[in-house]
């Protein structure tokens, strides 16, 4: 039996269009109720605070810091040009997500979105896939801080020397578990307090960003001519230089993700359905201008393209190699703190993902996972389970030496399915004509169809890519074993067939929009019953 008795059954996937919310043209709080929803969540962010959220989950620093490395190790200066390539095809997984964030303004965007277009399995699934993403990106992105804090002082590396096997991995899962309590704590006080501190941090980091961009572009020591250099990365293999920046280009893909953050805030934000669109191209432009200036600049101020530590320390070595050890602690103190609100954002958006299952109970207990604390107006619950099972990840992987690249992997892998079960049902629509913009809104007109088959196309790709069994992804060091080079595709494989299993066995016996978010039944249209 369900924790409560669901209200009323939730909205019906099909149907055109035009009966999308946003196409009434009804307020913020008209356009929940049309979906079946009550506002419960607190309704107080403005433009800035969704950007906010959309680009602090990208998070430019956090990302190019903690896998700078990673791409340099496996593709030379070359693996640049993954960047623009991963923005391009990203770019059209977010426009085909601003025209869904338009007409469905609602918390849990990727669940709610597959929902709406692909039918309440499918929405079910995104939406599995996306939370357990979320609980393990946000153990991947605590993990940064091993990469970073250790090298503004020796006391961050509190197990160790740093110079033991496990230490680094031992001491990250140290670091990080204080850093996911942290994020815990505030998600659990409230909206406001999140969003504050987010955006301050927000505006830290594209300030360093940029500051940044100009220090390393006044220390420049060779010219652009580097990022076509292979350095000889490629020879033996298969597939020669083209394999190796495929997994040069993995650095890449971790990065430029998370856009949807600024949509998910749809039920706390003002006119989401205007305002989500702009957040979300905003994010995902503005990180790929600074991110990509970062890199390039970056490979062509450091003073030795062939030091070791370049595959090991990253663009921390580069900036404090290129800028000096005072100006170079400073900027890793602003990556400290971009990290943070990364992590704050990522946990965030997870949040709003769950709540928005739990409120149709589609959870395991979805009646208290989706219960609003009086105080706070946040669903205190589910984020305190978020946060224990990101620190419970880190915990299994304590020994783990290349627990850094395992974790991220199979997180960018899940979202990156999650986002092709939004884009592959919107594309059955198209192709059925089913789909129709919210009026007066953002829409693709007639790049619409082109713009998502090229969104499919590029999903497609790059999960394979990501899922690869690569052993120097998934088992860099000894011992070698089959199932840790498989680890990626065993792992997503479990989630997601288990995790469908368990939903058509159990839990879809019992969906329903629970009586505490239920909205109350619309007024009829004029003229339903034949009534002139």
């Amino acid at each position: 039996m369900p924790d409560v008795p669901p209200a009323r059954p939730g909205p019906s996937p099909s149907g055109p269009a035009a009966s999308g919310p946003a196409a009434s043209g009804d307020s913020d709080d008209e356009a929940l109720a049309a979906l079946g929803y009550k506002p419960g969540l607190k309704r107080t962010l403005g433009n800035f605070h969704t950007f906010a959220a959309g680009i602090s989950y990208i998070s430019i620093l956090t990302g190019t810091f903690q896998l700078f490395y990673f791409g340099v190790s496996f593709g030379g200066p070359a693996y640049w040009w993954s960047w623009p390539m991963v923005f391009v095809g990203q770019l059209m997984v977010a426009l085909c997500f601003c025209e869904l964030a338009a007409r469905f303004p609602v918390a849990g965007s990727v669940y709610n979105w597959s929902k709406q277009t692909g039918g309440p399995h499918v929405g079910w699934l995104a939406g599995w896939m996306m939370t357990v993403a979320t609980m393990v990106s946000l153990a991947a992105v605590a993990l940064a801080y091993q990469l970073t804090l250790p090298q503004i002082s020796s006391v961050f590396q509190v197990i160790g020397d740093g110079t033991g096997k496990y230490d680094a991995a031992a001491n990250a899962v140290l670091l990080g578990t204080i850093l996911i309590v942290f994020t815990t704590v505030v998600n659990a006080f409230g909206v406001k307090l999140m969003a504050t501190i987010n955006s301050a941090g927000v505006a830290v980091e594209l300030v360093a960003a940029v500051v940044l961009v100009v220090l390393l572009a006044a220390h420049i020591t060779r010219g652009p001519g580097v990022i076509v250099q292979t350095n000889g990365f490629g020879q033996g293999q298969t597939l020669g230089y083209f394999g190796a920046f495929l997994t040069a280009s993995l650095a890449s893909a971790y990065v430029m993700y998370g856009f949807d953050t600024a949509s998910s805030l749809g039920e706390e934000s003002i006119d989401p359905a205007r305002n989500a669109p702009r957040a979300i191209l905003r994010a995902l432009v503005a990180s790929f201008i600074l991110g990509g200036l970062i890199l390039l600049f970056a490979l062509l101020a450091t003073p030795d393209l062939h030091a070791k530590e370049l595959s090991t320390e990253g663009l921390q070595y580069v900036v404090k190699a290129a800028l000096g050890e005072t100006t170079g602690q400073a900027v890793l103190w602003c990556v400290a703190i971009a990290i943070t609100v990364c992590a704050l954002s990522v946990q965030t958006a997870g949040l709003r993902l769950a709540f928005a299952m739990a409120r149709d109970n589609n959870l395991p207990g979805g009646s208290k996972l989706a219960r609003l604390s009086p105080r706070f107006q946040t669903p205190v619950l589910a984020t305190c389970l978020i946060g224990l099972v990101a620190i419970a990840i880190l915990v299994v992987n304590i020994n783990q030496p290349q627990i850094f690249s395992v974790v991220t992997s199979i997180a960018i892998a899940l979202i990156y399915i999650a986002y092709l079960l939004v884009t592959l049902p919107l594309l059955r629509q198209r192709l059925r004509g089913e789909w129709t913009p919210a009026p007066g809104r953002f829409s693709l007109g007639r790049f619409g169809l082109p713009i998502n088959i090229l969104a499919v196309l590029w999903g497609a790709l790059m999960t394979v890519n990501l899922l690869w069994p690569r052993a120097s992804v998934y088992n860099a060091t000894d011992p070698q074993h089959w199932y840790l080079r498989w680890g990626g595709v065993l792992f997503v494989g479990v989630v997601g067939v288990g995790g469908f299993a368990y939903y058509w066995f159990v839990q879809r016996k019992h969906t329903g929009v629970v009586a505490e978010h239920a909205a109350g039944e619309l007024p009829e249209p004029p003229g339903a019953h034949g009534a002139p």
